[in-house]
């Protein structure tokens, strides 16, 4: 009876099925409309919103909701189960930001969303909601599956309310950018406990460093798969005694600071296919447990402190795609094991210290697309590894730059037909250009720049290169030889051609170059009137540099420029006429060495109301007069002010004070007076300040210690100040270079000078200070009075230490505690009325390599201390009242070109030293004339040493320094 009973029920569930099928297709053509009351609730939620580009224009009143952009209804209940209302929009352009930026949605998130009660969907990622909370009613969503609000502008606490979501898989909260002043954070994650079938989890760029159990918690998370925890301020990653989510597929821990070694749990997930630690302080060699993650595709080790080799076994990883080993402390050679990484498409070993020839074996992992070997220490000649290459059909990106490949490009260049940037740039390489890059015709970027590349570059090199948009070739020996007719086949956003011959002439084929971002056309040999076309060509300009040629003619009265950052450098050449007026956007305007003359007036003080973006002015060497203006409180974002070697007059304004960020301020060589204004004591991050060779009057002002701690250079040469020098001054612990001369200070040196610490120690970094943004254009300079010579510094000038106090009113002893100044190289005491003796210790300052303490009135003998002094080249002792034995022993004569002795009651060294005396007199072809004794009676009216000076007189650092 029972066994019939379910036969019955068996033959009419057969029946139902049947009956439904047959019945589809007669109402297959009816549409399931939206519910009234879900249509009411989308449009509650619309009104709360702000939609600049009409994406919810479909949204009306009288048409089916479930047609609605962004909208998915149920097919068979007409129930929203989707909204889709995520900023679809990409962009790479300027242009394509702007429609981005439009396309965000913003204003309120509505609670009808409530009504929504089968809902299992909800995007709402790259939209603004300008720092709003996310809203709590959220976690009341409970069919939610997929809940996307990455990137969206909300702020503050994450709601434990999410929690709820039990039905949940994926949950993005995708915090702001780091460059975003809003902040989304989380106080604890014991809500994620109520997630148990979770599968993604995105919290970057959530602030979790307030979460100190944030591992534990996220470990309770059996199902997760995808775990993102992304520049979420983590400091400390814990051990786990127990993996629980050894699912894992994709881990993401990067740019946090743990300065930690890797945690040996994450060698126990290996399911992993992608795992990303860079940037994250993780130190120590490479760890061996990784070797276990056989699964792995895309490892990311890059921008943290390992520190030993590539091991081995790294490349039996034989199922990677993407290695990222970039920016590390990692050493040695590429091994020939590489060839293991049969399936690798990017390897980026870029930024290390990884040395050798770069086996030709690379080229036998034949499925690379990105070769990124940049920034070591490979060596040796390319032409093998190219021609490996060659084999690599897909070989799209390859970086070679800043190593030392020596050679010729190879021509088999050209058979790499698949490349798109190409960067061999700051190598050794020689040679010509060989053609065969014409034939690279997708070619997107090419950078050969900083090499010992020569001759002649013409049409053909460029035939084929249609797609090309940057060139960055500067800092070669090439000459560019074209029809005036030539139309070239490409439209270049970047051009860089510094230090190539281009000719005489202003090159007409950059005519065709409309929308240029990057132009260098420094050193270049062109003398010609600039052409009016020429300032129509691009209105998106980063960075504009025709300077170190001769171009005449005149700058449009407002250069406009549209793009954030703009810098313009036009130094060195013929330009005349009134200062141009710039766009507010410019960020560095250098026009130094022209011959604009007039006032700077207008220039500075026209735009009173527009907020002005220059960080750097540089408006030097000009003709420039009349007074320097007071409306500098419109300049705020300034770092440079440089108007030295001009005509200016009058006094310091007052609202140099509000530049709060100026860090280098140069004035030499005006005519302006006055005393140092109160005001720039509120310039508090001054490196440097030059008020050398004017007519300036009063006393040091006590605050210039007090306040500008981080003063590294102070020049006040050839003014009018007088008085004591103050003992305030010996707080600048970070000066390297005091300038003090031919001015009427008086009183003793103070002891306290000890106090510059920088001076103490010898100076070994030679890190450049630099304030442009763009690498190697603008660097801090300097210039001092050492060896008789005034010469300039810039590039060096970090290793630069000097003391000049010469041509004042200083007495009373030279100070015991000046000898401490061990990292000194040039001292000027001279033309002072000091007396006493030298002090005893000098020879301790091993470092000097310039002395003049002539012009005094200082006794005594000279101390044979000062036979330890093996750098001096330059010692002037004349006029003072020395006497006794000049100390016997080579008195480090072997580097000394010019030794003054002149008016002195000295007497010869010992006879029994003579012959050491004489044969250092032929060696060195010494002339040495004093007050009582002659060695060479032809020149009785000489007095000195001299050498051959073999110092540059050329502009720029000079070989007068033994660094």
């Amino acid at each position: 009876m029972g066994e019939s009973k379910r036969v019955v029920q068996v033959l009419f569930l057969c029946f139902l099925i049947i009956a439904t099928i047959s019945i589809i297709p007669c109402y297959g053509n009816l549409e399931v409309v939206c519910l009234e009351s879900e249509k009411r609730a989308l449009l509650s939620f619309k009104q709360g919103l702000k939609d600049p580009s009409n994406r919810l224009s479909s949204w009306d009143l009288e048409d089916d909701c479930c047609k609605w952009a962004g909208v998915v209804c149920n097919n068979l209940t007409g129930h929203v189960h989707e909204l889709h209302l995520q900023n679809t929009y990409g962009y790479t352009t300027q242009a394509e930001f702007k429609v981005y930026m439009k396309s965000k949605l913003s204003g309120e998130v509505n609670p009808s969303l409530l009504d929504l009660k089968h809902l299992n969907y909800l995007d709402l990622s790259g939209n603004d909601f300008g720092g709003i909370p996310i809203p709590s009613f959220l976690g009341s969503q409970v069919c939610l599956q997929y809940l996307n609000l990455s990137e969206s502008g909300f702020a503050g606490i994450v709601p434990h309310q999410l929690g709820n979501l039990s039905s949940l898989r994926s949950l993005s909260l995708k915090g702001p950018s780091p460059y975003d002043e809003l902040v989304l954070e989380v106080e604890n994650l014991q809500w994620l406990s109520g997630l148990s079938t979770l599968e993604h989890l995105d919290l970057s760029q959530v602030n979790l460093n307030k979460t100190p159990n944030w591992l534990h918690e996220i470990n309770m998370l059996p199902s997760l798969v995808d775990l993102g925890l992304s520049y979420c301020g983590l400091q400390r990653i814990a051990p786990l005694p127990y993996v629980n989510f050894t699912s894992l597929v994709v881990l993401d821990l990067s740019e946090n600071e743990f300065n930690s070694l890797i945690p040996r749990w994450i060698f126990s997930l290996s399911n992993l296919v992608s795992l990303d630690l860079g940037f994250s302080y993780f130190e120590g060699p490479i760890p061996s447990g990784l070797q276990n993650m056989t699964e792995l595709r895309n490892l990311d080790l890059s921008l943290n402190y390992f520190n030993s080799s590539i091991p081995n076994w790294l490349y039996n990883l034989s199922h990677l795609e993407l290695l990222d080993l970039n920016t590390n402390q990692l050493e040695g050679m590429i091994s020939s094991s590489i060839e293991n990484l049969t399936s690798i498409v990017t390897l980026d070993l870029s930024s290390n210290e990884l040395e050798g020839r770069v086996t030709r074996v690379v080229g036998k992992t034949c499925n690379l697309e990105n070769l990124d070997l940049s920034q070591n220490k490979f060596w040796g000649d390319m032409s093998e590894l190219f021609e490996s290459l060659t084999k690599c059909k897909s070989l799209k990106m390859l970086y070679l730059g800043q190593n030392s490949f020596s050679g010729p490009i190879p021509k088999s260049i050209g058979r790499c037909l698949s490349l798109e940037d190409l960067d061999l740039g700051m190598n050794q390489l020689n040679g010509t250009l060989p053609k065969s890059l014409g034939h690279l015709s997708k070619l997107k970027s090419l950078y050969i720049d900083h090499n010992l590349l020569e001759g002649v570059v013409s049409e053909v090199h460029f035939i084929n290169l249609s797609s090309l948009k940057e060139f960055g070739a500067s800092r070669n020996q090439l000459d560019l030889k074209v029809s005036s007719e030539w139309i070239p086949p490409f439209h270049l956003h970047r051009i860089e051609l510094g230090s190539w011959n281009l000719g005489r002439q202003f090159p007409a084929w950059l005519h065709s170059q409309k929308g240029f971002v990057d132009l260098d056309l420094s050193c270049t040999g062109i003398l010609d009137n600039i052409p009016s076309w020429f300032w129509n060509l691009s209105p998106h300009f980063n960075y504009l540099n025709l300077s170190h040629n001769q171009i005449q003619g005149k700058i449009p009265d407002i250069l406009k420029v549209s793009s954030e950052f703009s810098m313009i450098y036009l130094s060195s050449n013929r330009f005349s006429g009134p200062l141009p007026r710039v766009s507010s956007m410019v960020t560095e305007l250098d026009l130094s060495n022209n011959s604009f003359f007039g006032n700077i007036f207008h220039f500075l003080c026209d735009r009173k109301d527009e907020p002005n973006k220059l960080n750097i002015l540089h408006l030097g060497g000009n003709f420039l007069s009349g007074e320097i203006p007071d409306c500098w409180m419109n300049w705020s974002a300034l770092k440079v002010i440089e108007l030295g070697n001009n005509h200016l007059s009058g006094k310091i304004p007052n609202s140099l004070g509000y530049l709060r960020q100026l860090q280098s301020l140069h004035l030499r060589n005006n005519s302006l007076s006055g005393e140092v204004r109160l005001s720039l004591e509120n310039c508090t991050e001054l490196i440097t300040i030059d008020l050398g060779w004017n007519q300036f009057v009063g006393r040091i002002p006590i605050w210039l210690g007090r306040s500008l701690s981080k003063l590294m250079i102070l020049g006040l040469r050839s003014n009018n100040f007088y008085g004591k020098i103050p003992s305030e001054l010996c707080y600048l612990t970070s000066l390297q270079i005091l300038d003090l001369a031919n001015n009427s200070f008086s009183g003793s040196i103070p002891h306290c000078f000890k106090n510059f610490t920088a001076l103490t120690v010898k100076q070994n970094s030679s890190v450049r200070i630099s304030y442009s943004i763009y690498s190697g254009v603008f660097f801090e300079n300097a210039f001092v009075m050492t060896k008789g010579q005034e010469f300039q510094y810039n590039t060096i000038l970090t290793l630069v230490t000097s003391m000049d106090l010469s041509d004042n009113n200083m007495s009373g002893e030279i100070p015991e505690e000046l000898t401490s100044l061990l990292g000194l190289r040039s001292l000027n005491l001279s033309g002072n009325h000091l007396t006493g003796v030298i002090p005893n210790r000098i020879g301790g300052m091993v470092l000097l390599e310039s002395l003049d303490l002539s012009k005094n009135q200082l006794f005594g003998e000279i101390p044979t201390s000062m036979l330890n002094l093996t750098f001096l080249s330059y010692l002037n002792l004349s006029y003072n009242k020395l006497s006794g034995r000049i100390p016997s022993g080579t008195l480090a004569l072997s580097a000394t070109n010019f030794v003054d002795l002149h008016s002195q009651a000295i007497v010869p060294p010992m006879v029994a030293h003579l012959r050491l005396e004489k044969e250092m007199k032929k060696a060195l072809n010494l002339k040495w004339i004093g007050s009582t004794w002659l060695w060479d009676w032809g020149l009785w009216w000489v007095f000195g040493v001299f050498l051959v000076l073999c110092c540059s007189t050329r502009h720029g650092d000079l070989p007068i320094f033994n660094f």
